[in-house]
């Protein structure tokens, strides 16, 4: 222990016996910095202030000393806790920054361009239930006018997810430039994701392709929740559904693709688990419930309804997510 601190000590507590003053108070907060400046441990504390007592007071009582012995244990003992918190806070604290980069990154992952055609109505909305997202999503145009979309679900969390979602990205934007197809996209893409993620993980994925020179849909699903089909002259939905094995499973898959005819008015919803397995008064939502909170918003457009679901199934949550929710519409206008 230094010298100075040992003098100061004793100034200080000298003058707080003598005069019982609100300053020494102060200077004793003061000295506390002074303390941590040095990394001075709680024992080391009670040590010092034994040391400087039994110099200011003679003939202390044997009680007072074998006292101060009992509280030196006790402060190496809470000293070593102490200092194992304060490991973990640091810890935590550069983890808790690592997220947030990773977070960050993840976003950028994420289209954010507007879609303006005279065709198409579009709307998604993307809301991960903590700081990392295992939700995908991906909508693009290309240069004769395709306009291809695609949600996936990356199973498991954190960085290893934003690393996954990196890849997906890349790989879905060289994929894409030479190819349209959405069975061969999967096909191609989970020998990708094969090749390159823990045995451990895996990805689901729906992706699908409007044409609007001759306004066929068509899609594809590696393991993906189902989405739907918006009939607008028959008012019905029908459900999206495709065989296909989830991505990074086996190099070797086929997948199913199907295709329809989008009229006036029809659209596709893609989406997250997320939204379907959201929870009102402790139960699963039903399909049926998402698809009766869209026909009531029929008249809206497809971001103002993707918005005011997610706000609603947010809110009867009590705010409180429990799973990623993505939520997609793309809807022919005419």
């Amino acid at each position: 222990m230094q010298v100075s601190m040992y003098r100061l000590y004793k100034d200080m507590l000298t003058s707080y016996l003598r005069d019982k003053s609100e300053t020494a108070l102060y200077h004793a907060q003061q000295f506390s910095k002074q303390m941590m400046e040095q990394d001075m441990s709680p024992e080391e504390t009670v040590s010092l202030h034994l040391s400087v007592f039994q110099e200011l007071a003679e003939d202390l009582p044997e009680e007072v000393t074998d006292s101060f012995d009992l509280l030196l244990e006790v402060m190496i003992g809470y000293g070593l806790a102490y200092r194992e918190h304060q490991s973990l806070r640091d810890r935590q604290q550069e983890l808790e920054s690592e997220l947030n980069v990773a977070a960050q990154m993840q976003r950028t992952l994420l289209p954010d361009k507007q879609v303006d055609t005279e065709e198409i109505d579009f709307g998604v909305i993307s809301v991960p239930a903590g700081k990392m997202s295992g939700d995908y999503y991906h909508y693009d145009e290309d240069s004769v006018g395709n306009f291809a979309v695609a949600v996936a679900d990356v199973i498991g969390k954190g960085v290893p997810a934003a690393m996954s979602m990196s890849m997906i990205k890349y790989a879905m934007d060289t994929l894409t430039d030479k190819q349209t197809e959405p069975a061969g996209v999967l096909e191609s893409l989970n020998r990708v994701v094969e090749r390159n993620i823990d045995e451990d993980m895996f990805i689901t994925m729906m992706y699908g392709v409007y044409y609007p020179e001759s306004h066929q849909f068509h899609f594809a699903s590696a393991g993906h929740e189902p989405g739907f089909f918006y009939r607008s002259a028959a008012d019905t939905f029908e459900s999206l559904e495709a065989k296909g094995l989830v991505l990074g499973v086996s190099p070797k898959v086929r997948y199913e693709e199907r295709g329809f005819r989008l009229d006036p008015g029809d659209f596709v919803v893609f989406l997250s688990d997320g939204v379907t397995e959201s929870r009102v008064d402790g139960e699963f939502i039903e399909r049926d419930t998402v698809v009766s909170m869209i026909k009531e918003r029929l008249h809206l457009s497809a971001q103002e309804i993707v918005n005011e679901l997610f706000e609603e199934l947010e809110k009867a949550q009590e705010f409180q997510l429990r799973d990623d929710f993505t939520l997609m519409i793309l809807r022919r206008k005419f």
